[in-house]
């Protein structure tokens, strides 16, 4: 099992962090409304740079004029299980968490090199 965190994070703009670990770093979204918690709602998942294991504890202000600068605090934590990784196609993983929990999926939209995902529960 791995870990994954959702961080509540108001920057310029409010947007959740979606995060779990996959190599030793934390792999990482930033989904611009808040996570689904239920079957048939999706949302738009941007990949951002992989973090340190040690940024899924961490709650508090980033300083302004800093990058990510803001409030950040823990909205969702707890496992995962990665089904599939395949992050130029799909992502599977079942979340353990106090929010979220169940089969997840971040799918890439067709050939965007920007890293667009689809974030979203399929099952509970």
């Amino acid at each position: 099992m791995s870990l994954f965190v959702i961080q509540e994070h108001h920057s310029s703009h409010l947007h959740w962090d979606f995060r779990f670990e996959y190599d030793g770093k934390l792999k990482s979204w930033a989904i611009p409304k808040e996570p689904p918690i239920e079957i048939g709602v999706k949302r738009l998942a941007i990949q951002v740079e992989d973090h340190e294991l040690s940024w899924a504890n961490f709650e508090g202000v980033i300083p302004e004029g800093n990058y990510g600068g803001g409030t950040v605090k823990i909205w969702d934590k707890g496992e995962c299980e990665i089904l599939q990784y395949q992050p130029e196609s799909k992502i599977e993983l079942i979340l353990h968490g106090e929010k979220l929990k169940g089969k997840y999926i971040l799918l890439k939209l067709g050939d965007d090199k920007k890293g667009n995902y689809l974030f979203f529960k399929t099952k509970s």
